[in-house]
């Protein structure tokens, strides 16, 4: 491209970051803003992004997100414009401080990627995770402006290689986006949520996506027949409001497909209508229009959702009813105020903007003060770190009360005890039982929504280890193990004297490497453990004089040596050749052995990738197993590219579950088509029916996706069979 014309469009670029600000800033923040984007343009001026544009265009599109879509202001802009270059450039945070403050430096300092030695305990990328989670005590602008940064990768992700965006797009959906939802920016949340969809299901994306836009039209005059009484109703009364309709996600509408083993042709809820007032008095011209809506269509009291009296933990407010259209098809209604659905589009930062402190702020404050409570301990293990964290990122919500009449929102599924941890972490270690509407009930009790609770103590109350078998919340998880390893620490020095004890007693040096060979002999990765065992009298000490000694020092035959340190690459190496149906890795051995993994059972035709395991060699997951995005993720340094060969081997087992009706003849139907029309072999067929309903379950051969996808086509069409679907 002309270099003349570049300048031209960054410059443009430019103004677009002034325009997305344009009333929330001064001139003399104007200024600030103009020193970082020369700054930023001089500091990238020879950086070249991967689809060959100028590497500046990155910043100012991230810096354009947090104006626009965010709805950040000149800090945020200024930190968006200049957060790569402490890592690609040679400006330092020092130079940063001095020209722009501390808090540009702060929040520049926690978007800077983590740098420095390789470890193979756990993904770098899981280490930028919890370094970016350690800063939102300090300023949640960091995550902000990193959901931003994401985003505009997603949108540019087309021109990285294959095993890119598949990392990408799965760090994309397994945190980014529960992170965006539980900071209630849902069309951020949206949006990364189709993107990932797109690069890890292409085909799925596609097809979903043609078939939005052919049945569009269709949709349309649905929606314009579906509210027209509504809307004069609403002039009537003399409201002012706005009239949206909203698609759903497209991975929400493939997960009805998939768990309802339906067509798309079949959903009917792909869209909700959203009413939007202009109203002062919320809460009262929310109910009425309510009543309008229900006035003309009967609602299922089942799904009615009060988030405007019980607002979610992010802040979400609305309210939610699905009510049924005269064609016979359940239309779900959103109603809310033009402030509420700022709030719903941009979450946290459009609190900034209304500047009354509200319950909002204040359970998104308790959300930020939990996370600083369990960042306390920063040296727990990285990936267990994050996966507490993000159990708890996309839960839905329950409200429950104290005895004193106070709301405590919980995710889905809390137990009394989870409730106790919320309330403090003394008093959950302390909880010895509970009353939920004044009637005893275990720790275990799962809570539901408008139960009133009371917690009961004990001083001599310990943490159990089984209490960590029932709670959910990563609050409540986290106190416990910390109580747990203080008790275990405690134990252990008793079991640390008895070993020194024995070790006087057979003339042995008490040093760190007689230690380590003791530790190895008995099969312990670490000191604590081992000494508690002892302590519980699980460890035989007797057998440390099978050790080889001399001196009082510790040796192993150098024969029985066994190295416990292999690196991943002599891993490959060692693999032998096997089976050449999957070739593997890029440029790599071709025919390295490996195995099918059992959590997604991979056919020829599904899109593979191997995943290098500790001590079980190479193992083959489809690109959709339920593992998958945790893996990349977590251990994005262990994948490598895999893809089968074009040709039929053997037969390879897999399993259908089937519900439907139960007439005469369906299930002969059923297995006629696979046996007879398919000539394809049955391992097991099991089936139970219950007042008239089926469900059955086929474990079949078959050679690959194709023919299995044909089997289930088929089998969707026979009379009486309601669902197929693969067992995943």
């Amino acid at each position: 491209m002309d270099e003349v014309l570049e300048n031209k469009m960054i410059l443009n670029a430019y103004r677009g970051v002034l325009r997305s600000i344009k009333s929330r800033r001064s001139k003399e923040e104007t200024k600030i803003i103009r020193k970082a984007f020369n700054l930023a343009v001089n500091a990238h001026r020879n950086d070249r992004r991967k689809s060959g544009e100028p590497y500046i265009f990155h910043p100012l599109a991230v810096a354009r997100i947090c104006g626009d879509e965010i709805g950040l202001g000149t800090i945020s802009i200024v930190c968006a414009l200049m957060h790569d270059t402490v890592e690609d450039t040679t400006i330092t945070l020092s130079d940063i401080e001095k020209i722009f403050g501390h808090k540009v430096k702060s929040i520049i300092d926690g978007l800077t990627k983590i740098s420095g030695e390789f470890d193979f305990s756990s993904s770098s990328q899981a280490e930028n995770f919890k370094k970016m989670f350690l800063t939102i005590p300090d300023d949640v602008r960091v995550i902000l402006i990193k959901l931003a940064d994401r985003l505009h990768n997603m949108r540019t992700l087309d021109s990285m290689k294959e095993s890119k965006k598949l990392k990408i797009a799965s760090e994309t959906s397994y945190l980014y986006a529960p992170l965006a939802h539980r900071l209630g920016l849902f069309s951020i949340k949206t949006e990364l949520e189709d993107l990932s969809f797109k690069f890890t299901y292409p085909k799925e994306y596609s097809s979903i996506t043609k078939k939005l836009q052919k049945t569009k039209a269709v949709r349309e005059r649905f929606i314009q027949k579906f509210s027209l009484p509504i809307k004069k109703e609403l002039d009537k009364q003399g409201f002012k409001y706005q009239l949206k309709a909203r698609t759903k996600g497209i991975p929400s509408i493939y997960r009805k497909t998939q768990e309802k083993g339906v067509d798309f042709e079949e959903i009917f809820d792909v869209f909700a209508l959203r009413i939007i007032l202009d109203s002062k008095d919320e809460k009262a011209d929310c109910w009425k229009i309510y009543s309008i809506v229900t006035d003309f269509y009967i609602p299922n009291p089942e799904r009615l959702r009060d988030w405007i009296s019980y607002p979610k933990q992010n802040g979400y407010e609305s309210l939610h009813t699905t009510v049924m259209s005269p064609t016979g098809k359940w239309v779900e209604v959103q109603i809310r105020t033009e402030r509420m659905d700022e709030v719903a589009e941009k979450g946290l930062a459009a609190h900034w903007k209304y500047k009354e402190k509200t319950e909002n702020d204040t359970r998104l404050d308790k959300w930020i003060s939990d996370i600083r409570e369990i960042m306390e301990n920063r040296s727990r293990n990285t990936t267990e770190f994050l996966d507490e964290f993000k159990n708890n990122l996309y839960s839905d919500e329950i409200y429950v009360f104290t005895p004193k009449g106070d709301l405590f929102p919980l995710p889905l599924k809390s137990t009394a005890l989870d409730f106790a941890f919320s309330v403090h972490s003394d008093v959950g270690a302390k909880c010895i039982g509970a009353k939920v509407n004044s009637k005893l009930v275990p720790l275990s009790y799962v809570l539901k929504s408008g139960d009133q609770i009371e917690i009961l103590t004990s001083r001599s109350q310990i943490p159990k280890e089984g209490w960590l078998e029932f709670v959910i919340t990563s609050k409540a998880k986290y106190k416990i193990k910390q109580c747990l390893k203080e008790e275990r620490k405690e134990i252990a020095i008793n079991g640390k004297e008895i070993l020194n004890r024995k070790l006087k007693n057979l003339k042995i040096n008490i040093s760190e490497n007689n230690l380590k060979l003791i530790l190895k002999h008995y099969d312990f990765e670490e000191h604590t453990e081992f000494y508690y065992q002892i302590a519980n009298n699980n460890v035989d000490l007797g057998k440390i004089k099978k050790i080889n000694q001399k001196g009082g020092e510790l040796y192993i035959s150098s024969s029985i040596t066994k190295s416990i340190k292999e690196t991943f690459e002599s891993l490959v190496k060692k693999v032998k050749k096997g089976d050449d149906s999957i070739l593997i890795g890029d440029g790599a051995d071709p025919n390295l052995d490996y195995k099918l993994a059992p959590c997604c059972n991979p056919l020829p035709g599904d899109s593979v990738f191997g995943f290098i395991t500790i001590n079980d060699g190479i193992k083959i997951h489809r690109n959709n197993c339920p593992n998958a995005k945790e893996l990349r993720s977590n251990y994005s340094y262990r994948i490598l590219s895999a893809k089968w060969k074009i040709k039929l081997g053997d037969a390879f087992i897999t399993g259908l579950e089937f519900t439907g009706i139960d007439i005469l003849g369906v299930v002969k139907e059923l297995t006629t088509i696979i046996s007879e029309d398919e000539k394809t072999n049955m391992k097991s067929l099991n089936f139970d029916t219950n007042d008239g309903v089926f469900e059955g379950k086929i474990m079949l051969y078959v050679y690959d996706k194709t023919q299995l996808e044909k089997i289930i086509k088929k089998l969707r069409n026979i009379n009486g069979i309601e669902k197929v679907v693969r067992i995943e």
